[in-house]
């Protein structure tokens, strides 16, 4: 069980973009060559896109946050003493604790009330809007993971004596 969580952890947010990108991507494709080549079109095959665009764009950033890739200030910190740096480090992830509640209070509200309602998605019978906008909460409760997870290890270097801003690349 414990290799099962650790490979989700290194893995969850690549698994829902390849998925969900791959799906994006396929949709569009696929229809575009229906319109022009076949002149026909699903209904669905604007929707889902954009609603599948929302799990692509909240993995994203958590994706980016646990590689410490999202929206840093570096040039500015490195400028810092390392008490300075890890002043803004705990900063920045009190802020994006405080965003992510906000967010997470907010948008489950709007999964419910699109699951009350039965909010269909514009073109089908049957797909719900809900499964999509739980993208939101979902993925903004694994930021405060990953800001934790980022925390805790900048934590551990501050104590340890090591540099706690690192340049780092979506490559890696």
């Amino acid at each position: 069980m414990k290799s099962v969580l650790r490979w989700l952890d290194a893995n969850i947010e690549k698994i829902v973009l390849l998925i969900t990108y791959s799906g994006m991507a396929g949709i569009i494709f696929v229809e575009v060559v229906r319109r022009f080549v076949f002149s026909q079109q699903a209904a669905w095959s604007t929707t889902v896109p954009i609603l599948l665009f929302l799990w692509v764009t909240w993995f994203g950033c958590s994706w980016n946050i646990k590689k410490r890739s999202h929206l840093a200030l570096n040039e500015v910190r490195l400028r810092l003493p390392p008490v300075g740096q890890m002043c803004c480090l705990v900063l920045d992830a009190l802020l994006w604790i405080i965003f992510a509640v906000i967010v997470v209070y907010f948008t489950i509200e709007q999964v419910w009330l699109s699951y009350d309602n039965f909010a269909i998605v514009q073109g089908t019978d049957d797909i719900m809007q809900w499964w999509f906008y739980l993208a939101t909460p979902l993925a903004w409760a694994l930021i405060v993971v990953r800001v934790l997870q980022n925390l805790v290890e900048d934590i551990g270097k501050f104590r340890r004596g090591e540099a706690l801003v690192v340049q780092t690349s979506l490559l890696d």
